[in-house]
């Protein structure tokens, strides 16, 4: 079982020595880049959560990346092409977003960091004075940015960290062959751009796409949907096809996983874990530095910390499918908060106060427990306020209200006095239990701006802050703290109840089973646009116009089993076409 004393043991086996680079900086700061691309801006820090928790690494294991120097940089890079980074609209370009929406500073920051990580990891292979080089591996939970070349960039790529890692290795006197295995989805046009020049290098690829050929490369192209059996039989004759070499750079990409939208293989987590194990084996003599490139699905952080499971305590063991890391995460912080931090205990002092007729000032506590400084503080200790900070907001302020239902809780911009996330809940019974029923919740990015490639979602004035995730499992923290049963709130739209299918359920099967048969209707479009086509009456529903209904959807605290016959009958009897 991950996590037992077992682990420790295959750890001081396998990994003892393994160097794994993080930086809490590796999250990109683009609030719309999930929901634009389905990149998941928080899997190196999922990753990282649970191979920690797991046992699978251990504090001694991890590294603090610097930011890459230009001067590291320009050894593989034109000026022309470092000069563009330093414009939104060229790394907006990169990511797939509006230029509003990228705050430049803070992006080339952790494109930095994932560079200087991968050189500073290719550094530490090598170095004369590690106990053991031969064989030695490296994981950097960032990196692989092998789209970018000598004068362009492009594919979530702004420089190439591979090239600039062995740039930097060659010019302190490394003399012997790179080996560069790409094992992503798409080919390695960036990196075999950059290698062009190297005096000694072998890149060997894997992909579901035929770009046209890469001089140099030994390159497989793959059928879409391949899965395990033929793709591990491709991998096993690239391996033996491999020359002998002095350092090695794998690009372990997450985008291989059945079901990316982007990847287009069909790989199952089982058979990521695999991939990685063989790598790691044909590698054996050889120094490595591990990367997780693209991945563009939920299951995306899976793949990469299999690969720390793979390398670390050379695991095959299935992450559990239930298992959420920023629940588990904020579970964590959540113990280390004491009621005092939050302001119950101060309730309880203006309690006695008013019962002895004593004056005091004012003081709003929300839902009767957190007081203004007690929220800003856990905004804080979970995370959410850096996130905001490095979009380029604060200092901030937070506001208790009472609102006509409920109370409310803003978190502000104190220079601007813009609202960028509201509530208002109350302690309400749903289904026969006690929830924390949400009327109202809104994330707020009032910098950026609606565009083609991000379009106005019903009930929005501005767009979103990309935090969404981040707030539902704080609103779960505070129904657990106030010993509820679970979360509630009325989907009042499409994207709304899409945006929360993974954790919430409609408390009616039959609108459950409708709405799941809906969603898959819809699943080729993108979502803004599906929305609009619900809003438009344009959908039909077993041939008449369908009409959105508000009902109450739910997160249990404690899971209840689903009526999963009345789902399945009710989805099987919805049938959705757009008219």
């Amino acid at each position: 079982m991950l996590g037992s004393i077992q682990n420790r043991v295959r750890r001081w086996l396998y990994g003892r020595d393994l160097a794994v680079w993080h930086a809490p900086d590796y999250r990109l700061p683009l609030s719309a880049l999930e929901a634009r691309t389905g990149f998941e801006p928080r899997r190196a820090d999922h990753a990282l959560w649970f191979l920690l928790e797991r046992r699978a690494i251990a504090r001694g294991n991890l590294r603090t990346p610097r930011r890459a120097e230009y001067h590291e940089l320009a050894r593989v890079h034109t000026p022309e092409l470092l000069d563009s980074l330093g414009q939104a609209a060229t790394l907006a370009a990169i990511w797939s977003v509006d230029p509003s929406d990228v705050p430049v500073d803070e992006t080339m920051n952790t494109v930095r960091l994932a560079c200087g990580g991968t050189i500073e990891a290719a550094r530490e292979m090598l170095s004369p004075g590690n106990p053991r080089t031969v064989g030695r591996r490296a994981l950097n939970l960032l990196g692989g940015f092998h789209h970018a070349g000598p004068n362009f960039a492009g594919g979530f790529c702004a420089v190439n960290d591979i090239a600039v890692a062995l740039a930097a290795i060659r010019a302190e006197g490394f003399a012997g062959r790179a080996l560069v295995l790409d094992l992503d989805a798409h080919p390695p046009d960036g990196t075999a751009a950059c290698l062009a020049q190297d005096p000694s290098w072998w890149l060997g690829s894997i992909s579901a796409a035929d770009w046209g050929p890469l001089p140099g490369v030994d390159e497989t192209v793959l059928p879409e949907g391949t899965g395990d059996a033929v793709y591990l039989a491709a991998l096993d004759a690239l391996l033996a096809r491999m020359p002998r070499g002095e350092l090695a750079f794998v690009v372990a990409s997450g985008d291989v996983l059945q079901g990316d939208p982007l990847g287009r293989l069909g790989l199952t987590l089982p058979g990521c874990r695999e991939r990685d194990l063989r790598v790691a084996d044909a590698l054996f003599r050889v120094p490595s530095v591990w990367l997780p490139a693209g991945g563009y699905s939920l299951d995306s952080w899976r793949v990469l910390a299999g690969t720390g499971l793979a390398l670390g305590i050379r695991s095959r063991a299935p992450i559990p499918p239930k298992y959420d890391p920023l629940v588990a995460r904020f579970s964590s912080i959540a113990r280390s908060l004491a009621p005092e931090d939050l302001g119950r205990v101060e309730l309880q002092l203006d309690d006695v106060a008013a019962d002895l007729g004593m004056v005091t000032g004012e003081r709003k506590l929300w839902l009767g427990y957190y007081s203004s400084e007690g929220l800003e503080h856990a905004l804080h200790r979970y995370g959410v306020l850096g996130e905001l900070r490095r979009m380029g907001y604060g200092p901030f302020r937070v506001e208790v209200r009472d609102e006509g239902v409920g109370q409310s809780v803003r978190t502000l911009d104190a220079p601007t006095g813009e609202v960028l996330i509201e509530a208002v809940a109350e302690k309400k019974t749903v289904a026969g239990a006690e929830m924390l029923y949400v009327h109202w919740l809104t994330l707020r990015n009032p910098r950026a701006r609606f565009s083609d490639a991000r379009p106005r979602l019903p009930g929005q004035e501005v767009p979103g802050l990309g935090l969404s995730r981040e707030i539902t499992a704080l609103l779960l923290r505070v129904a657990v703290r106030l010993g509820l049963e679970g979360l509630a709130f009325r989907s009042a739209s499409y994207h709304l109840a899409y945006a929360g299918r993974e954790t919430m359920r409609f408390v009616d099967p039959a609108r459950q089973g409708q709405f799941e048969a809906l969603a898959e209707a819809l699943s080729a479009m993108p979502l803004a646009e599906a929305t609009q086509a619900v809003v438009d009456g344009r959908v039909r529903l077993n041939g008449a116009p369908y009409q959105w209904q508000t009902e109450e959807m739910v997160k249990w605290l404690e899971p209840r089993p689903d009526d999963r016959a009345r789902i399945d009958a009710e989805k099987a009897r919805s049938v959705f076409t757009l008219g």
